[in-house]
């Protein structure tokens, strides 16, 4: 009879990175942030721009949380660094990365992200993308009266990738930041998903005009268009959608401990009286109804939320885009505060906040693409930090055109 402790195998596999070659995947990375200006004046430019920024994303990937987590990351592994970057002066102080990203332009390190998100998503294609707004908690500074950072992200559930970033004016909201980051995107025969805050006329257009579709949720701030289209539903519902042209999808899905029902109904504008100032809703096709019922082990919830679209009555596709809208807040939100701990972070002077959350951005679409190791993104994140070649594997996982095509993708 076997004696002491078995020597079962473990059921963890094992990871071993490819050979990398760290020199060439960390300069094609590079590449991609070499157009942000030096903000700093000659005589005080002791360290590489560039390597300033390698290092801060190099640490965020690996779960840092502010200057101090940046330095010691760059301390700890600064033997694997220089072999390659420059780092002439060592590694630099909390403070210069501080001070660094307090002044680099937003609006230029925004494009050299959109720049790299192209280059990804060129080849895979999206079709559904959400957008949906946040608010940074803890930017906020009471004494100096300042207010917290909002930002509006575009979301790719499809590829769950951040397609771009940009932020709200202090004196302005969601409605004139979501046009901006249209703009910014190539959204051609893309569906845009949008929360009730950007269910606007002026946006439902630029959509249209960018040759895209839309699905905006309706709630009380149209209050007569979000009435009319809730009472025409109960109505028809409670006559079986006698003779409606009604398309309907449902179902049932099981997971987290909870079992959801969701039943998508879809209807022709064609079908149901004039809605309030419907020819103003440029390109609108067809209402939605989305019903929910979600059984927890204690309780059951019921949710109904409608929805107006310029795409014609298919229940089973708008419901899948509005499925994946919801990712923006599971994948994105709820990843970038509980992993991230973006809501805590105190970082707050000049340009530092927007940075900051663009550098999680970057961290969370790198460790998102890397997919050899199927753990999740806390798990990849710390492996990262402790393994310099799963490091590179997570970067090389981010690359998707060669430097050569890089050039081209960024005009």
């Amino acid at each position: 009879m076997p004696t002491g402790f078995e020597n079962k195998k473990s059921k963890t596999k094992v990871f071993f990175a490819p050979s990398i070659d760290s020199k060439d995947i960390t300069t094609q990375f590079q590449e991609y942030f070499t157009l942000i200006k030096d903000p700093r004046v000659e005589r005080t430019r002791w360290h590489s721009l560039i390597d300033i920024i390698t290092i801060a994303i190099l640490a965020v990937i690996a779960g840092g949380q502010g200057w101090e987590d940046i330095e010691e990351y760059g301390l700890n592994k600064q033997e694997w660094l220089e072999t390659f970057l420059e780092l002439p002066e060592g590694i630099p102080s909390p403070d210069t990365f501080r001070r660094v990203f307090e002044k680099i332009n937003p609006k230029e390190f925004e494009k050299c992200f959109r720049c790299w998100v192209q280059s990804l998503v060129e080849k895979l294609g999206v079709e559904v993308v959400a957008i949906d707004g946040k608010t940074h908690r803890g930017s906020y500074d009471r004494e100096s009266q300042l207010k917290a950072l909002h930002t509006v992200s575009a979301w790719s559930s499809e590829h769950r990738l951040v397609l771009g970033q940009t932020k709200v004016t202090d004196k302005s909201n969601e409605i004139t930041a979501i046009p901006a980051l249209l703009e910014m995107l190539d959204i051609s025969g893309c569906i845009i998903t949008i929360d009730a805050m950007g269910t606007q006329k002026s946006i439902a257009q630029k959509i249209i005009t960018a040759d895209s579709d839309y699905i905006l949720s309706l709630k009380d701030n149209h209050p007569t268009l979000h009435q009319q289209v809730k009472n025409w539903f109960e109505i028809a519902q409670s006559l079986g959608f006698k003779d409606v042209d009604v398309n309907i999808s449902q179902r049932i899905e099981k997971g987290h401990h909870r079992i959801e029902n969701r039943q998508v109904y879809t209807v022709p504008v064609t079908q149901i009286p004039a809605l309030h100032q419907q020819n103003d809703w440029v390109g609108l096709k067809t209402v939605v109804m989305v019903v929910r019922s979600i059984q927890h082990w204690n309780k059951t919830t019921n949710e109904v939320q409608f929805y107006i679209t310029s795409l014609t009555s298919d229940a089973n596709k708008i419901g899948s885009a509005i499925r994946q809208h919801w990712g923006i807040e599971n994948s994105v939100h709820w990843t970038l505060d509980v992993i991230f701990h973006e809501d805590e972070c105190r970082i707050r002077s000049l340009h530092s906040p927007q940075n900051f959350a663009l550098l999680r951005r970057i961290a969370l679409n790198a460790l998102e693409r890397e997919t050899s190791f199927r753990r999740s993104i806390r798990q990849k994140s710390r492996r990262a930090a402790m393994n310099d070649r799963y490091m590179l594997s997570v970067l090389a996982a981010a690359l998707s055109n060669s430097t050569q095509e890089l050039e081209s993708t960024c005009q």
